[in-house]
């Protein structure tokens, strides 16, 4: 594909540029018609049906914060994908996890990483946790013409604050609204369950191993209860995804080490049923 010519500019913020200059390239930049491949079903009276993500989490621990996911997509009652990847790494000391419209949610997490990329080039310096927060505030509100064509994008925004020393949790509503979370949060289909594990067992300044396992915990208490949410696959080796996002950077944890939890979780669990 031939991009057009991009004039000259200095706006430090690639998503508000592309937004004046093509909005057609835009997550919401097609809010003036029907969006690709939906408009039979609009005719005929059908719900739109596109993959959903379903449910992501995270929990301050002692060094930073732990964000993860499952890895099943939903298209209404079929599994799309048992396999997406719903937690991303945005820069060096920030992670973003998603939850709604499968493609549109991958595509905003692109775009955001982009965003940071384009600014810390523009302006000889990273934004801060905060700013970060608030960029990706204003991309949730740009998407709205979307939302009342069935395509919400709920993204999950944890930072290290390098300034504060601590890890922030952020979570949004389909304005753009921005909210922090003092503790932990978890949205998508199965995000009450996934709280409900979370205000039971969580404790402050939690070791690193301790948050890990009980993000896996809620998460599979979550799949026990709602059908959107994919618990561990033993026969395909499937597991859930999760990174740490500490001062010294974001560190994925490997699916060995993830499995392993799960067979201790899972014994524990058989042991209480017989």
């Amino acid at each position: 594909m031939n991009l057009p010519f991009l004039p000259n500019h200095d706006e430090s913020s690639f998503f508000d540029f592309i937004s004046k200059q093509y909005p057609g390239l835009t997550l919401g930049g097609n809010s003036g018609g029907v969006f690709p491949g939906t408009q039979e079903s609009s005719r005929g009276g059908g719900a739109l049906t596109v993959p959903q993500a379903t449910t992501v989490l995270a929990i301050k621990f002692q060094q930073g914060v732990v964000i993860a996911g499952d890895r099943r997509a939903t298209e209404g009652f079929q599994i799309a994908d048992r396999r997406i990847e719903k937690v991303f790494k945005i820069d060096e000391h920030s992670a973003m996890a998603i939850a709604g419209a499968a493609g549109p949610c991958i595509e905003m997490a692109k775009l955001f990483q982009t965003e940071l990329e384009h600014y810390e080039k523009l302006e000889g310096m990273s934004l801060s946790c905060e700013g970060k927060a608030n960029k990706l505030g204003q991309m949730v509100k740009g998407n709205l013409p979307m939302v009342f064509q069935g395509l919400v994008v709920m993204p999950l925004y944890v930072g290290y604050d390098l300034k504060r020393g601590e890890g922030r949790i952020f979570k949004y509503d389909i304005t753009g609204g921005r909210y922090e979370e003092s503790d932990y949060h978890a949205i998508g289909s199965g995000g009450k369950d996934a709280r409900n594990t979370m205000r039971e067992h969580f404790q402050r300044q939690l070791p690193e191993a301790e948050a890990l396992k009980l993000a896996l915990m809620s998460l599979y208490n979550a799949a026990d209860d709602d059908v959107g949410t994919g618990g561990p696959d033993l026969v395909r080796g499937i597991y859930p995804t999760a990174k740490f996002v500490t001062s010294q950077g974001i560190t994925d944890v490997p699916n060995d080490k993830i499995r392993a939890v799960y067979d201790v979780l899972l014994a524990a669990r058989r042991s209480k049923e017989t």
